[in-house]
């Protein structure tokens, strides 16, 4: 469902409320919520809400944090996702650290790491595959997660996690596969900007090319939300 807000901080709102709501409905179901975030500056607003706002309606205790991509950096890198949400969000909230599971970690590679990262997945998620909710941001090239236009990664059917050395970036990233985003309970996209009117427009309302915008293959078995501004959706 595409939801189309006058602002991102009513964007920003409405999304942090998608994150409380279905935290209490997995926690009553089976006791815990396991969630994977995203990166850059899209979620900054909703992470500001949870922690003033909401933070007093959820069971911190029992929430399981992944993410869905990263780039192969240390978490004091000032381009780490999990750095950023460490910062923003998570230092601000009693979830447990050892319940917290940064898609880094020193002296490994990043393709040891996703290896490694899947096992996690295999521990705490309740048939090794399937999240209570993904947090889902989208670039203005159409990319979402790590999977970039035209990048082989965009078809792995067999990993549920992927490294691999993003050339036009010069780094490693690491990210979900198609297969493990699209078995999630909840997707939720949160999309702000002009920059990204042409991509939003093409990846909702175009022909299906998924070479070019991958995040048109998001298609999750459960539900999909979009959580957008006027400016990004422009031209829907």
């Amino acid at each position: 469902m595409l939801n189309i807000y006058k602002s991102k901080e009513e964007a920003s709102h409405a999304a942090a409320l998608h994150f409380v709501e279905h935290a209490k409905l997995a926690i009553e179901a089976k006791g815990k919520f396991t969630v994977a975030l995203t990166g850059g500056s899209s979620p900054a607003g909703m992470y500001d809400l949870l922690t003033t706002e909401f933070k007093d309606q959820v069971k911190w205790e029992k929430i399981y944090i992944f993410w869905g991509d990263e780039r192969w950096v240390p978490i004091e890198d000032e381009r780490s996702n999990a750095g950023n949400a460490f910062k923003d969000f998570l230092n601000k909230v009693a979830i447990p650290k050892e319940q917290i599971y940064p898609m880094y970690k020193d002296g490994v590679s990043a393709e040891d790491y996703a290896k490694e990262y899947s096992k996690i997945m295999d521990e705490v998620l309740e048939d090794g595959r399937t999240f209570d909710l993904i947090f889902l941001g989208m670039g203005d090239d159409g990319h979402t997660a790590s999977l970039f236009p035209g990048q082989k990664v965009i078809h792995e059917k067999d990993k549920k996690v992927a490294a691999y050395f993003l050339e036009p970036q010069d780094m490693y990233r690491i990210t979900l596969t198609a297969p493990i985003l699209n078995a999630a309970k909840s997707i939720a996209f949160i999309v702000f900007g002009a920059k990204k009117a042409d991509a939003l427009y093409e990846v909702v309302k175009g022909e299906k090319n998924i070479e070019k915008y991958p995040s048109q293959i998001i298609d999750p078995a459960g539900e999909l939300m979009w959580y957008v501004d006027q400016d990004a959706a422009a031209r829907i």
